[in-house]
């Protein structure tokens, strides 16, 4: 297992996370932070948002990034025209 970090971008700031999650890989770490990036779209269409945070960056215990998953990514494809 590995420690990671799900940091928020959003109006050109890096919001962070504190306490991460325990995950077994990065390829896990990637599928909760697309499941977060979902769950915050879903978050904003409810709320009548005009405007939803860039994505999530995946870091690691050092405070390394390892990856990011961008909000407008998770979109159904239907919705990216």
């Amino acid at each position: 297992m590995a420690h990671f970090y799900f940091h928020l971008r959003a109006d050109g700031e890096l919001r962070t996370d504190d306490e991460g999650q325990d995950l077994p890989d990065l390829s896990a770490a990637r599928r909760e932070a697309e499941q977060a990036a979902l769950e915050l779209l879903a978050e904003a269409i409810r709320a009548g948002k005009e405007r939803v945070p860039e994505g999530l960056v995946i870091a690691d215990e050092a405070g390394r990034a390892l990856d990011t998953v961008l909000l407008a990514a998770v979109l159904p494809k239907f919705l990216k025209k």
